[in-house]
C-alpha cells in the first residue's frame, strides 16, 4: 500500500483543492461562502475520501463516495461557469482535474473489485 499522499489521484485532488481555493477567494461576496465554500468543502472530501480508500480493505464503498461528491463539485464549477462567477479558463482548469480524479477513481474501482482478481 502507496502513502497516500504519493498517489497521482491523491496529488491531482490536491491539485483540484488548491484550483477551487482560488476560484473561491476571487468570488463576488454573495456567492463566496455558499457556492464557493460549498465546492471546497466537497473537494476537500474527495482528499479525505481518497485517504480513506487507500487504507480500507473495502475501496468500493469510498470510491463511490469519491465518484457523488465529485459529481456534485463538477455541477456547482459548471454552475460558477455558467453564473459568470469564473472564467472560461478557470472552470477548464478546474474539470480537466476532475475528469482525471474520475478516470483514475474508476480504475481504482475496476482493481480493487473482487472480480477482477
Amino acid at each position: 500500500m502507496a502513502l497516500h499522499t504519493q498517489l497521482p489521484i491523491y496529488r491531482a485532488a490536491y491539485d483540484l483543492l488548491d484550483v477551487v481555493t482560488d476560484l473561491a477567494k476571487n468570488m463576488p461576496r454573495d456567492f463566496k461562502t455558499s457556492i464557493g465554500g460549498k465546492i471546497r468543502d466537497e473537494v476537500v472530501e474527495i482528499v479525505t475520501l481518497i485517504y480513506r480508500a487507500n487504507v480500507a480493505r473495502d475501496k468500493a464503498t469510498h470510491l463511490q463516495d469519491l465518484a457523488e461528491r465529485l459529481q456534485v463539485a463538477e455541477l456547482l464549477i459548471r454552475l460558477s461557469r455558467d453564473k459568470r462567477l469564473i472564467s472560461v479558463k478557470q472552470y477548464g482548469a478546474a474539470i480537466e482535474l476532475t475528469t482525471s480524479i474520475g478516470k483514475q477513481a474508476s480504475g481504482w474501482r475496476r482493481s480493487a473489485s473482487p472480480a477482477s482478481r
